[in-house]
């Protein structure tokens, strides 16, 4: 499994598709949504690698499906997913695209003409590397005067009068009066600094990296590599024999190797598929060296 499909309220036909690799809170927003709304949420299968399997989604696609939300990289694996083809079989039926690209933006080149999505979500706080809080959304511009948010105050609609109200004609429209000006100023410097450097030399050296992590990781017999897919982004996943993944995360922080856990509640279809509580998440920037990388295989090696 490997989408997750949004299908427009029974009334009107039926549901919305989604991901196995889809995020938990992209997952209980979508069934939120169809909760309050009478739409459904259908997930698409996945292929043998772990993608979205493309020939099944077309199969599941009709003209009732409103939206295709789509994990670009999953975050417990090096998983990157094909959207480019889910975007043309969903515009195909007059599908929208929803793309979370929290894990990919920042360490993968991401194009949103390349990629034709409707809608991409990111984050300051992952490879971007800035402020925590802070994110960022693209709506493709001729739909977003048919598109009301959740919630609006001051900012994004301006009261008109009485018992009406005006929607901000842009993007804004989607931002609120109260933010955090600070974080946002140093979003802007995080992304500014990043294309300074250059994503695709960004990309380059977090793709080696993660291929040297990979590689000594396979050579250890107690460790199992827990990436599918080709080809691979940057985050790593792995366990250690008779080692739960939290220990494996605190042993390797007291010798100043940080690395986090993701758990099965985090991508509950697709960890669950894989009879998978947990894995260790090793995701190498650019700025992390080869010694170091030498360091963490060494250090790995000797839990075991």
């Amino acid at each position: 499994m490997d989408v997750v499909l949004l299908r427009g309220a029974a009334r009107t036909g039926r549901p919305h598709p989604a991901v196995a690799a889809e995020y938990a809170a992209n997952a209980v927003a979508a069934l939120q949504r169809a909760r309050a709304t009478g739409a459904c949420v259908e997930v698409v299968p996945s292929d043998d690698d772990g993608r979205i399997d493309v020939e099944a989604l077309r199969e599941l696609l009709d003209e009732r499906v409103r939206l295709v939300s789509v994990v670009h990289a999953p975050t417990n694996g090096g998983l990157v997913n094909p959207v480019r083809e889910v975007a043309d079989a969903a515009h195909a039926v007059g599908a929208l695209v929803l793309l979370d690209a929290c894990q990919s933006v920042g360490q993968l080149p991401v194009s949103v003409p390349e990629l034709d999505v409707d809608a991409l979500s990111g984050t300051g706080r992952k490879w971007v590397r800035g402020p925590r809080g802070t994110g960022f959304l693209y709506v493709r511009p001729r739909l977003i005067a048919d598109l009301e948010p959740a919630m609006i105050d001051l900012h994004s609609a301006t009261w008109t009068s009485p018992d009406t109200y005006e929607l901000a004609p842009d993007a804004s429209r989607f931002e609120m009066w109260e933010t955090d000006v600070a974080a946002r100023l140093g979003l802007g410097v995080a992304i500014d600094y990043l294309l300074d450097l250059g994503i695709d030399a960004v990309a380059e050296a977090i793709g080696y990296r993660a291929a040297h992590i990979r590689d000594g990781l396979e050579r250890i017999p107690s460790v199992t590599v827990h990436d599918r897919g080709a080809p691979l982004n940057g985050i790593v996943s792995f366990t250690v024999d008779g080692i739960e993944p939290t220990a494996v995360r605190d042993a390797l922080a007291a010798q100043s190797i940080t690395v986090t856990v993701s758990s099965r509640s985090s991508t509950l279809l697709d960890m669950s598929q894989r009879r998978l509580e947990a894995v260790v998440r090793a995701s190498p920037h650019y700025f992390v060296s080869p010694a170091d990388v030498d360091r963490f295989l060494v250090a790995v090696r000797s839990l075991t």
